[in-house]
């Protein structure tokens, strides 16, 4: 438990009470209280990140990539469908493609990156690793098929796109289940961490054991309190975001594509960075590319089915083309970099250079290319 007070960004904290207290003032502070929610939320994802972790070290490589990821996309899937209720479609799809290009470049690049500083060469399961890549590939025809359509047919057909993007999101999701499968049952040894050295598999054996690791009921306890104020603070937040965006001179999708998906993905920032580190690189991997699986192939596919019974009106799956353009270039890219079982410093510096082309973009795209 002394690992609770090392320095972190829990002074952040500070900005729970203050997002809280903001947000019953006047509507003049809906900036100010939207920065408040933003900065909040860091924290509160760290530790959903932190606790997850620690579950992680009683688990295989594998199996602790897929918790890491499936709590670190649950404060993005909260904020999600918060903005979803209120009717910010906008937002909404493009934070899941904010947080897939993210999570593929800028938080795999930072992964490569910091890791690569500290250990020259660092290596990792090929085969597991294009087995990701190949269902990012699975999910990004998924994401753009809806797009293709809406381009490809008169207006008159537009009606279509909700039952096409209910479909399809049923399609992704059990796609996501045979993949869950493939990676905990049936091939799970290629998930294991076998890329690591010696040195490295003795010191996987020995996290197992730490006497750091937190007990299993303080990290379940952690988790249900860290969502729970997740879910709080992401309603205000949402609730300021249009306001907060046309006042700092934002458009929607760059609040959704960069704000909103950093914001909503902190943990797997902090974590997949640090495994780096600890030169555990599947386990990095695992975090960065599995959080971007589980965007496209679970949490995408279930708020289009949400919508239907919680949403002003049914989302759908028809994404704006610089969304599909940046999907697409982000996977090519990260797929190419992630294939060879190797990684260094420079491959995470071009991933994150990407990353910050697509930004600037995105920054100036103008209002009306948000809508289709």
């Amino acid at each position: 438990m002394k690992s609770l007070l090392k320095p972190s960004l829990n002074w952040l904290l500070v900005f729970v009470p203050s997002a809280v207290y903001l947000q019953t003032r006047e509507e003049s502070l809906q900036t100010w209280t939207f920065i408040a929610a933003c900065l909040a939320v860091i924290p509160l994802a760290g530790w959903m990140g932190r606790a997850t972790e620690h579950l992680a070290e009683r688990t295989s490589e594998g199996i602790g990539g897929l918790l890491n990821a499936t709590f670190g996309n649950a404060a993005e899937l909260i904020i999600a469908f918060m903005a979803m209720r209120q009717g910010l479609t906008d937002i909404v799809k493009a934070s899941l493609t904010g947080s897939i290009i993210g999570n593929v470049l800028l938080v795999l690049g930072a992964a490569l990156f910091f890791g690569g500083m500290k250990n020259k060469e660092q290596v990792f399961n090929a085969v597991g690793a294009r087995m990701q890549s190949t269902l990012m590939t699975i999910a990004a025809v998924g994401l753009v098929a809806p797009a293709a359509f809406h381009h490809s047919v008169d207006p008159g057909s537009f009606k279509n796109e909700v039952p096409l993007s209910l479909i399809i999101s049923i399609i992704l999701l059990l796609t996501y289940l045979m993949g869950l499968w493939f990676s905990l049952r049936t091939h799970k040894h290629l998930f294991s961490g076998h890329g690591h050295s010696t040195e490295d598999n003795v010191i996987g054996e020995r996290r197992h054991v730490g006497p750091g690791v937190w007990p299993m009921s303080v990290s379940i306890i952690v988790l249900v309190v860290a969502t729970g104020l997740v879910a709080w603070i992401s309603e205000i937040l949402v609730h300021t975001v249009e306001h907060a965006g046309h006042a700092m001179g934002m458009n929607s999708v760059f609040i959704g594509v960069v704000v909103v998906a950093i914001i909503g993905n902190a943990a797997e920032h902090s974590t997949a960075v640090l495994m780096a580190l600890k030169n555990r690189m599947d386990l990095s991997l695992g975090i960065a590319i599995g959080s971007s699986i589980q965007v496209a192939l679970f949490v995408a596919p279930v708020l289009v089915i949400l919508s239907h019974f919680f949403a002003p009106t049914p989302l759908d799956l028809v994404f704006t083309l610089p969304e599909v353009i940046a999907v697409v270039l982000a996977i090519a890219v990260s797929s190419q970099i992630s294939g060879d079982g190797r990684s260094n410093w420079l491959e995470g510096a071009l991933l994150l250079a990407v990353y910050a082309v697509l930004g600037v973009v995105f920054y100036y795209l103008p209002e009306g290319a948000a809508s289709h």
